[in-house]
């Protein structure tokens, strides 16, 4: 019989134009006065731009302008960029990490572990086991789907709440109370899924109303956020009644999409109120909606931001129909909101111990108080949390339920109210004092 032959592969060839043509990284502190300049130049491939973005927003830096071009199979990018204090980079552990992350070398999960305290932007919490939860949302939910947690001796190391249109959307990462290990026993895990679903399901009956899952890939927290409520279709339930804005109408999203005929480009073009993480919220949006991105204009005007974007579809077409048209506009819209809280700000550190997040969340439950949003995370016995709340008829939170809380928890916990409703006087901050709040600032003092 005759031997049939395959023809050979190089299995580096995928990475071959890389390995002739290595990106090159270049920051730049001396041609602004106000901000560092970023200049990566690549060849081109799928994510790549979503990808420099992510690094850089990872460190908590601010894009005050940014440039892209990718036509031509090269990628050419320059960020005006500031830390979180509007001052120019000068840690050179930060420069290091972008010329390393960005640079022919950069590989991003190998780069993290020379830069362990920003695994909190980033959550590769390493063996751990992963859950992801998405349903309707109800005040108190999440004090209940901890207590289950709590209650199956699980726990909790990290998580990230979004809620937007009635909708929750949670990764949360968990090992075992008592080996400080990932959860592999099926039985479990499958005892932990079926409490969450009835948590979620509520008294609903319909199985679409909440869902349990177990990731098992690396996906970057607020993306994988992004994609669970975009599944769930949360972009379609504006206008709800009696869903709270946290959009003045002054800074209302404006979306708008035109067609470049020239070029052969779609231009949506976006103004709406600056914020940390905008471009990255837009880019991963228009990403994983399978749109690429050739050119991009990115600026701040005061209070307001500025995008403008050439794209088209992987397939090569462009936006032409209007319902492809609305529904561009309104997941980015959705992709904008997400993040965006104009409730209360609780800041908590504590001496990390199982059920520590159960016990916090049945207080603020137990308050009368709604979360909207939440970060959680562990860094040796230190546990760092922080809450987004509103009262849970959608109501400003009134000055005596800060005090309230502050007598409840403030002897074990670390408390601070970062903001408070304008109507009411603001108590005496106690604890970190009123400075602003930054992940990343308080780690470098655990990890100092």
């Amino acid at each position: 019989m005759a031997r049939v032959c395959w023809p050979y592969f190089d299995p580096e060839y995928e990475n071959l134009s890389t390995r002739i043509n290595p990106p090159r990284v270049s920051i730049d502190n001396s041609s602004c006065s106000d901000c560092t300049l970023v200049k990566v130049d690549s060849v081109n491939k799928p994510g790549i731009l979503l990808e420099v973005v992510q690094i850089l927003t990872d460190l908590d830096l601010i894009i005050t302008k940014a440039y892209i071009s990718s036509d031509g199979g090269w990628f050419m990018d320059v960020f005006h960029v500031t830390d979180q204090q509007g001052k120019k980079l000068a840690d050179s552990k930060t420069i290091d990490y972008i010329e390393k992350a960005l640079g022919p070398k950069g590989h991003i999960t190998d780069v993290l572990k020379a830069w362990p305290g920003k695994r909190v932007g980033v959550h590769s919490v390493g063996d751990h086991t992963a859950i992801e939860l998405i349903g309707r949302d109800r005040p108190g939910l999440l004090s209940e789907i901890s207590a289950v947690l709590a209650n199956l001796h699980f726990n909790v190391v990290a998580a990230e709440v979004w809620t937007h249109n009635r909708r929750i959307a949670c990764v949360v990462y968990v090992n075992d109370n008592s080996t400080c290990q990932p959860v592999d026993d099926p039985n479990r895990l499958s005892t932990m899924e079926e409490q969450l679903k009835n948590i979620l399901r509520g008294c609903e009956d319909d199985e679409k109303v909440g869902r349990t899952s177990f990731s098992m890939g690396f996906t970057h927290v607020d993306r994988r956020l992004h994609q669970m409520l975009f599944a769930d279709r949360d972009y379609e339930g504006g206008g709800l009644a009696n869903e709270v804005d946290d959009y003045p109408p002054c800074f209302q999203p404006k979306i708008t999409i035109e067609r470049c005929e020239e070029k052969g480009y779609s231009v949506v073009s976006v103004r709406c109120k600056d914020r940390a993480k905008l471009m990255f919220d837009i880019v991963c949006t228009l990403t994983d909606m399978q749109y690429v991105v050739f050119h991009a204009t990115i600026s701040s005007d005061g209070p307001y931001a500025s995008q403008e974007y050439f794209i088209r579809h992987m397939d090569g077409c462009t936006l032409d129909t209007e319902g492809e048209k609305e529904r561009v506009i309104k997941c980015i819209d959705a992709a904008i909101r997400r993040r965006v809280s104009e409730d209360l700000r609780l800041e908590l550190c504590a001496k990390d111990r199982v059920g520590l997040l159960s016990e916090v969340t049945r207080i603020l439950r137990e308050n009368g108080l709604s979360v909207t949003r939440a970060g959680v995370t562990t860094i040796g016995e230190q546990a760092m949390n922080v809450f987004y709340v509103r009262d849970s008829s959608g109501n400003p939170v009134d000055i005596k339920t800060i005090e309230a809380l502050r007598k409840e928890i403030g002897h074990t916990t670390m408390f601070n109210v970062k903001k408070v409703p304008t109507s009411s006087k603001a108590p005496e901050t106690k604890g970190w004092g009123k400075t602003s709040f930054f992940f990343g600032n308080l780690l470098e003092r655990f990890l100092a």
